[in-house]
């Protein structure tokens, strides 16, 4: 349900309904291709071991004829059960205990950033309250964390974007060079954020591939958090508290860098395809537009770059970057542009 102020509802734009049931059906159709595929990938897998399993349990009852199905049933549900739960059954295993401080400021990140890996829980009833109230405050300072840290990388992303607007601006359209400038943020996404972590996490892990560390890498940082793989869970891991401190600030790092990443794609109109299916226009929202640090001028970019384009002229003149001279520094009560790019207008 949308609340509407009094006065505004001229400027709200019903989706067409069509819209809406177009985009509900090709997510249907998604999230079915997606089933299809992981049920004939992971289904002949998943009863391979089901057999080893079976075989396993049949060749040790037979060995010991002492132990009952149902007794050997009753020690497995036990064994499942707490490792489930984050406590190995195995005797051999001596990866110290879940809760030191190390491992509880990693479980404390899982929860605040809503990765949730699963793999170590809170067991008591307090530990329960008292992670349901931590959650409730600590996710809204984590995005107002987030978003702060992203404000603050805004600034070289803007400076970048005028740098290649200034060697570039005059050869290609503002809408090419905006997705040179997203190319590079997502280069150095992957790179610094998966490529090479995951190399780091593949030489420390010793159970674990390249591939395993990639995987784990982008389910974390998108917040998936399937909670499959684990850093510093492997039996006598070296350093364990200190390991998991630093991947905990591997992935605040790393979901700055991705909200950022993101940041700048949907700042490029022509790739922000939820538009599309939006109820209220931008443009028809005067107050929204304030809000966005516009101030009623189109084709606002990050950071306050304002490149537009003359699309209605036939020539399809191309974009030349003209600097403003500062005669004034002070700015007008209504401009809303961040102070970081009121010196730059692409016309």
């Amino acid at each position: 349900m949308r609340l509407v102020m009094p006065g505004c509802v001229s400027h709200v734009r019903s989706v067409p309904a069509l819209r809406v049931l177009v985009l509900l059906l090709a997510m249907a159709l998604y999230l079915s291709m997606g089933a299809t595929v992981f049920q004939a990938i992971e289904g002949p897998v998943e009863k391979a071991r089901e057999d080893r399993v079976e075989m396993a349990k049949s060749n040790f009852l037979r060995d010991h004829p002492c132990v009952s199905d149902a007794d050997l049933e009753a020690l497995l549900d036990v064994v499942i059960t707490a490792s489930n739960q984050g406590v190995s059954g195995s005797r051999n295993v001596s990866a110290g205990p879940n809760w030191t401080f190390g491992q509880s400021l990693f479980f404390a990140s899982t929860v605040v950033t809503t990765i949730g890996y699963g793999h170590v829980t809170p067991l008591s009833k307090p530990g329960k309250m008292f992670c349901m109230a931590y959650a409730l405050l600590g996710i809204p300072l984590t995005l107002v964390l987030l978003s702060a840290l992203v404000e603050r990388l805004l600034l070289p992303a803007t400076a970048m974007l005028r740098a290649l607007n200034s060697s570039l601006g005059h050869l290609y359209r503002p809408f090419t060079i905006r997705l040179v400038h997203l190319s590079i943020i997502v280069l150095m996404l992957v790179v610094f954020f998966l490529v090479i972590p995951a190399g780091v996490f593949s030489a420390i892990e010793p159970e674990w591939d390249y591939l395993d560390s990639f995987y784990y890498c982008f389910i974390s940082l998108t917040t998936i958090g399937l909670g499959d793989y684990i850093p510093g869970d492997y039996p006598d891991q070296m350093y364990r508290p200190l390991y998991k401190v630093a991947t905990t600030f591997y992935l605040l790092l790393g979901l700055t860098f991705l909200m950022l990443t993101l940041t700048v794609f949907y700042d490029i109109p022509q790739l922000n395809l939820s538009s599309v299916f939006s109820s209220m226009k931008l443009d028809d929202d005067p107050e929204k537009m304030r809000l966005s640090g516009s101030g009623g001028i189109p084709g606002y970019g990050i950071g306050g770059l304002m490149m537009r384009d003359d699309y209605n002229h036939h020539d399809q003149r191309r974009s030349v970057v003209h600097i403003r001279p500062h005669l004034d520094d002070s700015p007008s009560p209504e401009d809303t542009t961040p102070v970081h790019a009121r010196d730059l207008r692409v016309q």
